[in-house]
């Protein structure tokens, strides 16, 4: 998804206390921001507590020592500045491709609503220059890999650092530069970093938590999408909706459960295909039918644990030193992302699942021994092969997912000659889980193409309202496949709805909002 040019409209007021999801994805969007006034009183009034730190001549760590193992020496006053400048220098050490300006959009937004806190030191002119960059749609080139969540995301933070100071390269619109020439271009002046001011930029889990908030809000849409895709399957191999009874779920009160039960309920009222298979003798379906609520619902609740503590996190101070209100300099560990990885690994998970029990209802649709239907809903198998290679392709995204799911956060490595001795690796996690989520949307895709070609065949019978809400949806874009034709073109059409919510509007626009 790209970045749309942001609109006159009133700018998001960041105070680093109340900002949400939603507003980052936003800003990720394209939406202007602004500092509150609260929080530029905070900043100007922990800027002054630096100083006083510094006038007063004592050893703070990061301030007016080395870092890391380094922190013992200590470094002369007229060297401060020049310190942290290296810091940002030293520790731009990330690799492979960068970060999408969408992701790192959020990640300007998310610093700037930490250094509102006014837990930083910074000057105030530190966080207008951000907002300046957001507001110009200027964004750092930002390597992905290179954190360990020790400090934080120290090294791609570094990045996002060197270009505010005129140095290394932004993106504006795709087009790749030199920061000095995009700053210019602004009339931006670069950043003259001061004590305590690198130290400041570079600490924190605003990267693994841009990735992680723009993932969790798209899985969200997705446990949704998945609720009306898996009820398109169930009604295409003429399942019983008895298993969606409220008082089944009520019985096992789970919130993800009660809502996707719900949802089901309410895209398949209506059902003449339900009516019509009334009185077969079929006791019950397969658990990917019969246990969608369980299932789905579970992973609901999985990520609402992640949505809670990133909601925590982006309104947090993760930096260190912290200064207090009272003028103290404390040196503690609020950078270190252990609880931000380990919930995005649970989001990967949440969503794994979500892909797995989808591709189970995939084979089920194919399989003319399990569904009832034409062998890979072709309309002349064997001249045909129909569906069979979409089964596969979401097979195999299904695995690569099985790989991706294993834990980041389990994994420690000790770093900084073993100062930072467990690292909580939060980064991988959030790009593992952004992976997954990608993922989910296409088997999702595979899925809602499948389900509309297997509900063609029982036509004229037609399935609950929402869901053939969604199969018309799907067909003003993709026709029915009457003779083989290139699949990977049906799909990425298929995931383009998806994507753009063209099925679940469809559905809600019939039978009402879906949650």
């Amino acid at each position: 998804m790209g970045i749309r040019r942001a609109r006159r409209v009133r700018p998001l007021l960041l105070d680093g206390e109340r900002m949400s999801l939603e507003q980052v994805e936003a800003i990720a969007d394209g939406h202007a921001c602004a500092l509150a006034s609260r929080a530029r009183h905070r900043v100007l009034a922990s800027r002054r507590a630096v100083l006083r730190a510094i006038r007063r001549g004592g050893s703070v760590y990061g301030v007016n020592t080395g870092f890391g193992h380094l922190a013992q020496v200590r470094i002369e006053d007229r060297h401060l500045d020049e310190l942290q400048r290296n810091l940002v220098r030293s520790h731009c050490a990330g690799v492979g491709e960068p970060l999408t300006e969408r992701v790192v959009r959020a990640v300007l937004a998310l610093r700037v609503n930490c250094l509102a806190r006014g837990h930083s030191g910074v000057k105030l002119e530190t966080v207008e220059i951000m907002l300046r960059m957001l507001a110009a749609g200027i964004t750092p080139v930002v390597p992905e890999q290179g954190s360990v969540g020790a400090s934080g995301d120290l090294a791609p933070l570094a990045h996002v650092a060197l270009t505010l100071m005129g140095e290394g390269e932004t993106f504006r619109r795709g087009v790749r530069e030199k920061a000095a020439t995009a700053l210019a271009r602004a009339r931006i002046r670069p950043l003259r970093l001061e004590a305590k001011e690198g130290i400041a930029l570079i600490n924190g889990t605003q990267v693994m938590c841009a990735i992680g908030v723009l993932a969790v809000l798209r899985a969200e849409r997705l446990a949704v999408l998945a609720d009306v895709t898996g009820a398109m399957s169930l009604e295409a191999l003429r399942g019983s909706h008895r298993a969606f009874d409220r008082r089944v779920h009520r019985a096992r009160p789970h919130p993800g459960q009660l809502v996707s039960a719900a949802n089901l309920r309410t895209v398949l009222a209506e059902s003449a295909i339900e009516r019509s298979h009334a009185e077969c003798d079929r006791v019950q379906d397969a658990y990917s039918l019969r246990c969608i609520p369980q299932v789905h619902g579970a992973a609901r609740d999985a990520l609402a644990y992640a949505r809670r503590v990133l909601a925590i996190e982006i309104n947090a101070s993760s930096d260190n030193p912290m200064v207090m209100p009272d003028g103290d300099l404390i040196s503690g560990g609020n950078f270190h992302g252990q609880g931000v990885a380990m919930a995005l690994d649970h989001l990967g998970v949440a969503a794994s699942v979500l892909a797995t029990i989808s591709e189970r209802r995939i084979e089920r649709l194919l399989n003319p021994d399990l569904s009832g239907l034409p062998a890979f809903l072709a309309r002349d198998p064997g001249l045909n092969s129909g569906f069979m290679m979409a089964q596969v392709t979401a097979a195999a995204l299904v695995s690569e997912n099985k790989v991706l799911a294993h834990p980041a956060s389990v994994d420690s490595i000790p770093t900084s000659a073993a100062k930072e001795d467990h690292v909580p690796m939060g980064a991988h996690a959030a790009r593992k889980a952004a992976r997954i989520v990608d993922h989910l949307a296409t088997v999702l895709a595979i899925e809602a193409l499948c389900a509309a070609q297997a509900l063609d065949f029982l036509l004229p019978l037609r399935a609950g309202a929402g869901v053939e809400a969604a199969r018309r949806a799907l067909r003003r874009t993709i026709r029915p496949m009457h003779v083989d034709r290139v699949l990977s073109d049906d799909i990425l059409r298929a995931r383009r709805i998806v994507d753009d919510e063209t099925l679940r509007r469809a559905a809600e626009k019939k039978v009402g909002p879906l949650r």
